[in-house]
């Protein structure tokens, strides 16, 4: 007799189907795991071994296989555990095959036989709902699980619960999904002093999901400026949510099961690797970039970042997602982020004050800036410069404008995109491409002579004009304009100075 039970392995974001069969047959006693187990499979024999011993049972002495098909195929982790485990209660007649038939399994396994949390569940339910299955899973995850519709899910806290429910000794109640509290908000543009032009331009980028550089010396509230960038955006909607939640299920980053609707802000150090920044590694996981999916990702000291992996930024930028090449498989996750970079004019940072600049100005500012690749530049809609905070701004009071106020503008601006673009499945302004945006961001005659000029004179490439009519677009749109006027061009174009003089 061969025991059957369903569970899942992950290929980036999609769900696939894995079957664990499990057979008892007459010969020397063993216990073997079979179909391309990585170490953190082979290894579940031992800690189901030791859960079965919890629950007062011990396997039979006979030669025990485990198959995980199809077998040409690599697993990884330790969610096999409770599956492989509900496999040999099956096979040793302790719980009915038939009714474990109908679900998905997934799950770690404590030495005590307590269900520990595993990674990817919000998927595995998802997937499960798509083909109506049930789950199994920890308790821990249940109200991760519970966002999928119309399932059955037994979240067990221990493989005994389990059992007891299957025998019907004990009923597990079924999850509920929960919400985390984000009340509290995050940190108030009220907060900086000064810098009136950066906050506009912050303003423009989050009205439109444009990528944004600043450029200033040391102190001048760049990183200040970022953080506050969330602030400013809508929260997710119901189906963002999901998007961005099962990302973070894949990668284990959801606290105690609670959803979120805030925006991922991602601010990794300079030192991150290219795997670290794209996603990668021995074994695939999403990089900081699907991390930061329908988020913002903040690169502080964007020289100091490897080159290299700066460089593998490129391509999601354009396309939205993020592709990982391996001689077996591609492995695909999101990454449809708002890039937001901060970075000192020159390694000293003080590069055009002749009070502070080191001897080796400007040479020094021209070797920093050229760390930076020109494309990667150019994917910029906006690059700003920051200037130092004088203190007569620092003994000012707060402003009165703080980001509950620009946020409202932003909504605003947001909505008009949203009834825009209904029905083409984009989201904001920076999204936009091709004979759409030709449509939607054409100038009016004097806007588009400017334009035309600016491109000539500045030698701008297809994708900076584009880029310059996006930002356009979103100016009108803040303006509540229905179409894009020249005072909103020339605003786009100075916001494109700094990468004409790179």
């Amino acid at each position: 007799m061969v025991a059957r039970v369903r569970t899942v392995a992950f290929a980036g974001t999609d769900v696939l189907d894995i079957d664990v069969q499990v057979q008892m047959a007459a010969g020397l006693p063993a216990f073997t795991v079979v179909g391309l187990p990585d170490k953190a499979v082979g290894e579940s024999r031992e800690r189901v071994r030791a859960a079965l011993t919890a629950l007062g049972l011990g396997l039979p002495p006979k030669r025990i296989t485990v198959n995980l098909a199809p077998a040409d195929l690599p697993k990884e982790g330790s969610h096999y555990d409770l599956p492989i485990a509900l496999g040999l209660l099956a096979a040793m007649g302790v719980v009915p095959a038939e009714e474990i038939a109908g679900f998905v399994a997934l799950g770690e396994l404590a030495l005590d036989g307590a269900a520990m949390p595993a990674n990817g569940v919000l998927l595995a339910a998802m997937h499960a709902a798509g083909h109506d299955l049930g789950l199994i899973c920890p308790a821990a995850c249940g109200a991760e699980a519970a966002w999928a519709p119309g399932i059955p899910i037994l979240a067990a806290p221990s493989l005994l619960a389990l059992v007891n429910h299957f025998k019907g000794t004990q009923v597990l109640a079924p999850p509920v999904a929960r919400v985390a509290d984000d009340a509290g908000g995050g940190p108030d543009l009220r907060d900086v002093k000064g810098q009136e032009a950066a906050k506009r331009a912050l303003e423009v980028a989050a009205a439109g999901g444009h990528n944004l550089l600043m450029i200033g010396p040391p102190g001048s509230g760049k990183s200040m400026l970022a953080a506050r960038l969330p602030g400013l955006l809508p929260p997710l909607d119901p189906a963002e949510i999901l998007e961005v939640s099962m990302i973070a299920s894949l990668a284990g980053q959801i606290a105690d099961g609670r959803l979120t609707r805030a925006r991922p802000y991602r601010n990794p150090h300079h030192s991150a690797s290219m795997a670290a920044l794209t996603g990668g590694g021995t074994k695939v996981r999403p990089g900081e970039i699907s991390l930061a999916h329908l988020g913002v990702l903040f690169l502080d000291e964007l020289p100091e970042f490897n080159r290299q992996a700066l460089d593998g930024l490129r391509q999601p930028l354009e396309t939205g997602k993020a592709v990982i090449a391996r001689a077996s498989a591609h492995v695909s996750f999101p990454a449809r982020f708002q890039l937001v970079a901060a970075m000192n004019p020159c390694r000293c940072g003080h590069l055009g004050d002749p009070a502070l600049a080191c001897a080796r100005a400007p040479k020094c500012g021209a070797e920093y800036q050229a760390r930076l690749s020109g494309p990667l530049l150019d994917r910029f809609d906006i690059a700003i410069e920051v200037p130092p905070v004088s203190a007569a701004d620092l003994g000012l009071p707060p402003p009165a404008e703080g980001s509950a106020e620009i946020a409202a503008r932003v909504a605003e601006a947001r909505a008009i995109q949203t009834r825009r673009y209904a029905g083409e499945g984009l989201r904001c302004n920076a999204e936009v491409e091709g004979e759409l945006l030709d449509r939607v961001a054409a100038p009016d005659a004097a806007g588009q002579a400017l334009l035309t000029a600016a491109a000539e004179n500045l030698r701008l490439t297809a994708r900076g004009y584009h880029r310059v009519l996006r930002v356009a677009r979103t100016l009108a749109d803040l303006a509540g304009v229905a179409g894009v006027q020249r005072s909103h061009v020339a605003e786009a174009l100075s916001y494109r100075r700094l990468v004409f003089a790179r």
